[in-house]
């Protein structure tokens, strides 16, 4: 599937970090040319009168003051808000299938040292989504790179694609890494992660592409090199079409990556290609 060319970052509003998350997705609204849409989520039917009042008051203030950080980040990104009746994960789980994008909180996860329950709605909207989602961090990145895990897959190798798009957008350096079991795959793999990444930057010479191919364990490569990178990509399986609906290295990313990160899933093409 590939998102129509108006599709807008779609941002889940909730009660903790909604202005970190709406800075985040403004800046990659910006830089892809899309719009944003604010959405706050709660189940008004199980509340009383005097508590649904509260909780509208609540929707409306944490929907302005998103759109108000997001204003700040990026001023001539078009806004667009909404507060929905239900569940958050269910509502931006359907709204997702005409979105560019979906945008969440991670809720804390990444300096939560307990063990993360696969029902987190962070998890939950990147394991069902029907588009990619960028899971923000409540701590603002460093300027640096956008790392990318490849492992050979059809679907790490789009996941590349879309690194290599925002590396592009965000003027910034594309890190391709991949992860390999012995030393003797070093060398010709390095040659193909190369050809990989110079088919997707040959044409922009202003953005530049260094590969690594190291041996280890991939969720903790990436994890390590994410450190230091403004943005983390990954494919929601990679080479691991058995598991369910996440990969036990995006998994890992997801939850422990200091970065904010972008889980490709739903999509056939690249940022900006809407005719496959």
């Amino acid at each position: 599937m590939a998102a129509a060319s108006d599709a807008p970052v779609l941002v889940g509003v909730g009660p903790d970090d909604a202005p970190p998350v709406a800075r985040l997705a403004a800046r990659v609204a910006a830089a892809h040319g899309r719009g944003l849409h604010l959405l706050h989520s709660f189940n008004w039917a199980a509340m009383d009168a005097p508590a649904v009042s509260g909780s509208r008051d609540t929707a409306e203030r944490l929907i302005a003051e998103a759109a108000e950080a997001a204003r700040r980040a990026e001023p001539d990104v078009p806004i667009t808000t909404e507060i929905a009746e239900g569940s958050a994960v269910s509502n931006l789980v359907r709204k997702s299938e005409a979105a560019f994008l979906v945008a969440v909180g991670d809720g804390g996860m990444a300096h939560c040292n307990r063990c993360i329950p696969a029902d987190s709605p962070a998890v939950q909207v990147a394991a069902r989504a029907e588009c990619p989602v960028l899971i923000a961090r409540r701590e603002p990145p460093p300027p640096g790179p956008v790392l990318v895990g490849v492992d050979g897959s059809a679907s790490a190798e789009l996941a590349l694609a879309w690194a290599a798009a925002c590396a592009i957008e965000h003027q910034a350096r594309l890190l391709a890494v991949w992860v390999v079991d012995s030393d003797a795959a070093i060398e010709e793999t390095t040659r193909r992660l190369h050809r990989l990444v110079e088919r997707y930057l040959t044409d922009r010479p202003s953005t530049t592409g260094e590969c690594h191919v190291v041996r280890g364990d991939p969720g903790s490569v990436l994890i390590d090199q994410s450190r230091s990178a403004q943005l983390t990509v990954v494919a929601a399986r990679g080479d691991e079409p058995w598991r369910g609906m996440l990969g036990a290295v995006s998994q890992s990313v997801l939850y422990h990556s200091p970065s904010p990160v972008i889980v490709v899933r739903g999509v056939t093409g690249p940022p900006g290609d809407t005719g496959s």
